[in-house]
Order: C-alpha cells, then structure tokens, then sequence
C-alpha cells in the first residue's frame, strides 16, 4: 500500500518507449503528428488516411505498448473509410516526458484532440477508448462535440475496479480516480460500449453499471468469448462497430 501511495504510474502504466528514428511497418498511408502540450512537452501520434474520409476516428490506446502496436487498430476503422488518430500518451513511443497526474494526461488528450480539430471538422470525428483510455475518452466526449463516443472493456471508475482486482487496497490511496461513470452520463454525443464477456482485467460488470448511466438511445454490446485484449479482431464487435457507425451516418 505503501507503494501504491507514491508509485501508482508504475502499477497503471507500461509504456513501450521508441526511439526518435524509430520506423513504423505500417501498410497503410499514415502521417506521424508532433503535437506540443501545454506545458511544451511533445506529444507524438500517427494519423493514417484513406481517400475520401467519411470522418476521422480518435484512438486512445490500453495502458501497455505504443502506436508501434496498436496503431493496427487502425484497419477496423480505415476498412470502413475512416481517418484514424492514434494518440501515445505522454512517455510512451516517441512522446516526451512521463505521466504524473490525471489532470495532465486529460490536458494532454485535449491538447491532441484540439489539434485534430484544425484538420477535421468536429460532426465528423469519432472519439473511441480502449481499456485506461476509456475515462480519458469519455471526458473528451462530454467536453467537446464529437459525432459518436466508443468504449471497448471500459471500467466503472479505477477505484471500482480495483475494488474488484485487489479489494484489500483502501480506494482513497488512488491518486488516479478515472470516473468514466461520470464522464458517459454528461457526454450529449451517442454513446456505445464493447465489453467481451471473458474479460478477465476489468470485469464485464463494469459495462453493465455504466449502463445506468447512458441515455436511452445508447448501446452496450456483450461480446461471447472475448477476453481483454485483441478485441479489435473479434469479427462479431467489428460486425457491430459497421451497424453503429452505418446507423449514425444515416442521422
């Protein structure tokens, strides 16, 4: 517990650090994007394109790796002719410095997200989260106007889900509280949740209380068989993704 009270960017982030020459293997057309942070700090992300965007999709990544791996996610989205931003996070890939509160990896998310929206214009941008990014994703959603908001294996808050994972650990040592409850409630754009079933980091539950807090119209998707990670392959949630997105570029 004591390392919990002045250690918590280690146990919630693993970033996989590239070097500044580092080159990407993507098949795609992609640009990469340096984007200074308010306080200067340069935060790097990769932005691919197709011809004739329908949008653009901005990613906020799981709390392990890089652009470097999940920039992959970009196919989901690119095979249905959206853009994709995807965002590393402040220490991780070829972003400078290192995490040290939740307000600054916010400003940090809007920071990016404010730069995107001089290339896009804002009815056409998708926010989506994955996993840490999700509350980061939720709040950028309530704040801002964006077409649609996607959650994939979201949690309640980090204090709930630490009550599931290590229910001994008293939750006012969190320094990160991460309420995505509160974000999706206040967020006026369509909201939509992916949870896989088998999830067994942050418990299919999670998506489930989350519930209560969306607007009618809103959409949770339990997803039979799916673990954590890899959700962006499961044919079934991209089957899903197509129905949402179609069904909003009919509005």
């Amino acid at each position: 517990m004591g390392f919990l009270s002045f250690q918590q960017e280690n146990l919630i982030f693993f970033p996989e650090k590239l070097p500044a020459d580092h080159r990407f293997g993507f098949r795609q057309d992609f640009e990469e994007l340096f984007i200074p942070a308010n306080d200067g700090t340069r935060l790097h992300g990769v932005l691919f394109k197709v011809p004739d965007p329908k949008g653009l999709v901005f990613y906020l990544h799981g709390n392990a790796g890089s652009v470097d791996s999940w920039g992959w996610v970009h196919e989901t989205y690119t095979d249905l002719r959206y853009d994709v931003f995807v965002l590393d996070y402040r220490g991780y890939g070829k972003s400078e410095g290192n995490i040290q509160s939740e307000a600054q990896f916010y400003v940090d998310v809007q920071a990016a997200y404010d730069a995107l929206k001089d290339r896009y214009s804002e009815e056409r941008i998708v926010v989506a989260g994955y996993s840490i990014g999700t509350a980061a994703a939720a709040k950028l959603a309530a704040e801002n106007k964006p077409k649609l908001l996607i959650l994939q294996a979201p949690y309640y808050s980090l204090g709930d889900l630490m009550q599931s994972l290590y229910p001994f650990v008293p939750s006012f040592l969190l320094k990160y509280k991460f309420d995505t409850y509160r974000f999706v409630q206040q967020t006026s754009a369509p909201v939509a949740l992916f949870h896989g079933l088998q999830d067994e980091i942050i418990y299919p539950g999670s998506s489930e209380k989350l519930k209560a807090h969306l607007k009618p119209t809103d959409s949770v998707v339990l997803l039979k068989g799916q673990g954590h990670n890899g959700m962006n392959d499961n044919l079934a949630f991209r089957r899903e993704l197509a129905r949402v997105l179609a069904r909003l570029e009919k509005e």
